[in-house]
């Protein structure tokens, strides 16, 4: 889908306009909440079923600057790939972080969706967007899925391999380009000029799944979060190469899926959100002069 400002929206009638519950019906048909870990929290969150959506944000972070933005572009509805209320809480009291998210919502008239877990296991789903933004071509799960979700390619991350053999740094230069700009950027371990053919791929914290990395037979492996002693050891034991990404630039290519799907079944107006939600805002490779 073209990245498009609020701007430019064309206008939309209340006669054009869905409800929330159509928006929930394709979400659901698309990725079924039966697919989510039994730890996640996904669907609807916030909104009244038959409230007509007009518009949708697709962002990664339901957090107070993309709520401005939702508030200020005119959106019905906010799709979030990460739950706002992932942990039980008492209380929604404006006083608190996430209460004051919620009491906002309410009074513009803003629904909320999350889909997490159930899109990362989708296919296409989350990895799929990231390991289209590298060119990975013959893509196959990292770790297939199992249970309700099991089956025609679905599961967590992606292994494909790359059009032509790259170097590590080569590939981390690529990855920096394809993705979208953040203050962490990409960093890689690993021999600079190892060959790499075959490249896995996570959005968002893989470092769960490195030994499937490895046994993947993947030369390289690209994901986020990933800690300094299990990434010290793996590419110590031989295992592939590994390429560190934010945490948000490795699940915002998948935003523009989203909008794709929803634009082209329904009459709404969906736009991705740019804003960079990742919480590391300065990074110095070494002292300043």
């Amino acid at each position: 889908m073209d990245r498009r400002s609020w701007g430019s929206l064309a206008a939309v009638t209340v006669a054009d306009a869905c409800s929330v519950a159509d928006v929930v019906a394709l979400l659901e048909a698309s990725y079924p909440p039966a697919w989510a870990e039994d730890w996640d929290r996904v669907g609807l969150v916030l909104g009244e079923p038959e409230s007509p959506v007009r518009r949708v944000l697709c962002v990664v972070d339901c957090v107070p600057e993309t709520v401005s933005q939702a508030v200020s572009g005119g959106a019905d509805l906010i799709v979030a790939h990460h739950p706002l209320l992932l942990r039980g809480v008492s209380s929604v009291a404006p006083t608190t972080y996430k209460g004051r998210i919620v009491h906002r919502l309410i009074r513009a008239g803003i629904a909320l969706y999350t889909a997490h877990t159930n899109a990362d296991v989708a296919n296409p789903g989350v990895s799929d967007a990231l390991a289209a933004r590298l060119g990975l071509l013959d893509l196959r799960p990292l770790r297939p899925a199992v249970g309700l979700a099991a089956g025609e390619g679905r599961g967590t991350g992606r292994v494909g391999r790359l059009p032509a053999p790259l170097t590590v740094a080569e590939l981390a230069d690529v990855a920096v380009r394809a993705l979208p700009a953040t203050t962490w950027g990409v960093r890689a371990a690993g021999e600079p000029h190892r060959r790499i053919r075959t490249v896995a791929v996570c959005g968002g914290a893989g470092d769960a799944f490195l030994a499937d990395a490895a046994s993947s037979g993947a030369d390289a492996y690209l994901t986020s979060d990933l800690r300094h002693h299990p990434a010290s050891e793996y590419v110590a034991g031989g295992g592939p190469a590994l390429l560190d990404a934010a945490h948000w630039a490795t699940e915002q290519p998948w935003l523009h899926t989203l909008a794709a799907l929803l634009s082209a079944h329904l009459p709404v107006e969906a736009v991705v959100s740019d804003l960079d939600t990742d919480p590391w805002t300065v990074h110095h490779k070494e002292p300043p002069p």
